[in-house]
């Protein structure tokens, strides 16, 4: 097996050669094994001390010299195939299904060829290449959503190579398309960047449990009721049968060409190897301190964002679904808010894993929660509640607004009307 895997960052309108891992522990460890990484001299000169869109993490600034690891660096973790994608890719390598992490070497260098963010790892992308080949086709919106429970099923039954384009992870179906100048939605990775007019994200729903289809519908209104409520939402979201339109916000299209933001989860933001484990907010919060272009924006956003979360009953708050965007110009800053839904609903109880490391037993003390935050980062505790409690004015009406949005009240708006109101009580009081 390949000891090395060559990283690619898309920088200045084209990919260029930038870093290299390499694997000097036991690849059966998979992401515990031990690393060595560098960036290039070339890139190591041109982009030196950097942390935005040319750098491979905020915590991996740009240097000369080598990293030695003990396990893999956080954000390789991010580009590693999870899910559905993981299954399609072993299944292309002809490993077990359900493989575990003695298979995760593997997967990087065949399944990392096009996933989200502007890093690709250059032997998967190459790998998928070789079997794109000439299946490339499109598919109408209706086409997509009219196979929402088989979709990808469908698409590996006709021979149409997917592993470049559902390298998404998380527990729902996923699959990366673009929409095309012709109207059609495209795989990914097989659409040229001259021809991508819109990139997606689309989440299909999954299993028969009525509950499960609740969050997948309730999605789009719930991002609607974030926007009023003043976060940083990127673009709406278009629900059509048991298919969920996301538009991604690591892509844009200015001018015919495709712009590639850098992006990392937060576990991979505080260099957090693991599946499951999850940083503090308060260590969120210190390192927006040290590396956000404007931590005082970014830190009342993510706390704005974790009182919605508990007001509106969204209780899975992993260290993968909050990320940081890193842009070219330098900027490095929350990206814009996703899997955002009401999440008390899933059946099988999901837990809130990010909290505060103090006054969180679930439902945090908000006074305190802003206190332990402005201390992490560094900043006047003033001025972060002030930016804080300037949502006590939307959220006073988001109830209201969520029946606007026909969200039913008996369902699902009366089981968390009791948390909104005293997380509304006690913004009011800051």
């Amino acid at each position: 097996m390949k000891p090395t895997c060559n990283l690619e960052l898309y920088l200045d309108g084209a990919w260029r050669d930038a870093a290299a891992v390499d694997l000097t522990g036991d690849a059966g460890r998979g992401i515990d094994a031990s690393t060595v990484v560098a960036y290039t001299s070339a890139h190591a000169i041109d982009c030196l001390d950097r942390r935005d869109a040319a750098a491979l993490s905020a915590a991996l600034p740009v240097t000369l010299t080598l990293d030695t690891l003990p396990g893999w660096p956080a954000f390789l973790v991010d580009l590693l195939p999870q899910g559905y994608g993981r299954r399609e890719v072993l299944k292309q390598l002809q490993r077990p299904e359900y493989a575990e992490r003695e298979a995760d070497w593997a997967l990087l260098l065949a399944g990392a060829g096009n996933p989200v963010g502007n890093v690709r790892v250059r032997e998967a992308h190459h790998w998928a290449l070789q079997r794109t080949g000439k299946n490339a086709r499109g598919f109408t919106m209706d086409e997509v959503a009219s196979r929402a429970g088989d979709f990808n099923e469908y698409l590996a039954q006709h021979g149409l190579f997917l592993a470049g384009s559902s390298g998404v992870q998380g527990e729902w179906p996923k699959i990366l398309l673009t929409r095309a100048h012709d109207g059609l939605f495209y795989l990914d990775h097989t659409l040229p960047d001259h021809q991508a007019d819109e990139h997606f994200i689309v989440k299909f729903g999954r299993g028969d449990d009525p509950r499960l289809a609740d969050i997948l519908r309730l999605e789009a209104p719930y991002m609607q009721l974030a926007a009023m409520l003043g976060l940083n939402v990127h673009r709406p979201l278009t629900l059509v049968d048991r298919a969920l339109f996301i538009p991604r916000f690591d892509r844009a299209v200015a001018d015919g060409i495709v712009l590639r933001h850098g992006q990392e989860s937060v576990a991979a933001f505080c260099e957090l190897t693991g599946f499951g484990v999850a940083p503090t907010h308060n260590e969120v919060c210190r390192r927006l301190g040290l590396w956000a272009t404007d931590p005082l924006a970014d830190v009342i956003e993510y706390v704005r964002r974790d009182l919605a979360n508990i007001a509106l009953g969204n209780k899975d708050n992993h260290g993968r679904n909050t990320a940081i965007q890193r842009r070219q110009d330098g900027t490095v800053a929350l990206a814009p808010l996703f899997d955002f839904a009401p999440m008390w609903l899933h059946p099988d109880g999901i837990a809130r894993k990010m909290r505060w490391e103090r006054d969180d037993g679930g439902s945090p003390q908000w006074a305190s929660a802003i206190a332990q935050a402005a201390q992490a980062a560094g900043l006047d505790e003033a001025a972060v509640r002030q930016g804080v409690r300037t949502m006590a004015e939307p959220l006073a009406r988001v109830y209201q607004a969520a029946l606007d949005l026909g969200i039913d009240e008996q369902a699902f708006l009366k089981p968390i009307e009791k948390s909104l109101l005293h997380v509304r009580a006690q913004l009011e009081a800051l």
